[in-house]
């Protein structure tokens, strides 16, 4: 395949796959979902491979999740009934690599964004890093892997604050909170990044293959989750007054009123 939306790179055992949109901050569209995709079984296949790094261009964002303007048009055919086959494939083929990844985050990791990272096995942190979900900010929400998975991580009750507030977290209370491995100065990230990627490749490949297996059988519930899940996202972000107020209001750069659009269905 040729790539449009990612850099996908291979040296020394390790796979690097970096998302290629930096004037949308990185968010992705149904094109960029079936790059990432199809480069992450590609590594996955690789018997040379053996720890995958999923990262972001330039230093504004790792990701911030889906790209409203491919989601306000929806898709079809090969890209999935309104995108949700390449959407749910992104956290399904990562989650299913079985070798260590890594996420190198630098800027923002909103919504589905924020998802990769914490799917990825690790995640180093620039100190600039910025972390939080956004979807119910635009009437949306990430069932199984972004609902289960960070509770998993978080705890219950830090998970719904989260969720419930879509606040943004700096680095450092992303590791506090044990969302990240750790923090380092932005310039040094790249080298922690490599740092940790040679112990990794240190190691055993297939030891690390069974432990890694041992922690996906323990995450399938969150990929049937997200399976279920999504049929009723679609509904809400495509056909309630609640999705369509969230998209006008992303686009018109405005404070969303999810009541009154509410109110004005009910007349």
């Amino acid at each position: 395949m040729q790539y449009e939306d990612i850099l996908y790179e291979k040296k020394g055992h390790v796979a690097k796959v970096t998302i290629n949109r930096p004037k949308v901050l990185n968010a992705f569209r149904a094109r960029t979902c079936i790059e990432m995709v199809e480069a992450f079984r590609d590594a996955a296949d690789d018997p040379l491979i053996g720890v995958v790094v999923l990262t972001g261009t330039g230093d504004r964002a790792f990701c911030v999740g889906g790209d409203l303007n491919w989601e306000a048009e929806g898709v079809s055919g090969a890209e999935g009934v309104l995108g949700l086959g390449p959407h749910l494939n992104i956290y399904t083929a990562l989650s299913h690599i079985p070798k260590p990844t890594i996420a190198a985050v630098r800027g923002y990791a909103i919504g589905g964004g924020h998802v990769l990272h914490l799917v990825c096995d690790m995640t180093i942190a620039s100190e600039k890093a910025r972390f939080g979900q956004n979807g119910p900010r635009v009437g949306s929400l990430n069932p199984g892997w972004g609902v289960g998975l960070l509770k998993d991580i978080v705890g219950v009750k830090k998970a719904k604050e989260i969720w419930m507030l879509c606040r943004q977290y700096s680095a450092q209370e992303a590791l506090e909170m044990g969302l990240v491995n750790k923090v380092v100065p932005d310039d040094k990230l790249e080298e922690e990044i490599d740092q940790w990627c040679q112990e990794v490749i240190a190691l055993g490949p297939m030891s690390l293959q069974g432990v890694k297996l041992q922690f996906i059988r323990e995450t399938i519930m969150h990929e049937s989750n997200f399976d279920e899940g999504m049929f009723g996202v679609s509904l809400l972000e495509q056909y309630s007054t609640e999705g369509a107020e969230g998209r006008a209001a992303f686009f018109e750069k405005r404070k969303p009123n999810f009541w009154k659009a509410r109110e004005q269905f009910e007349k």
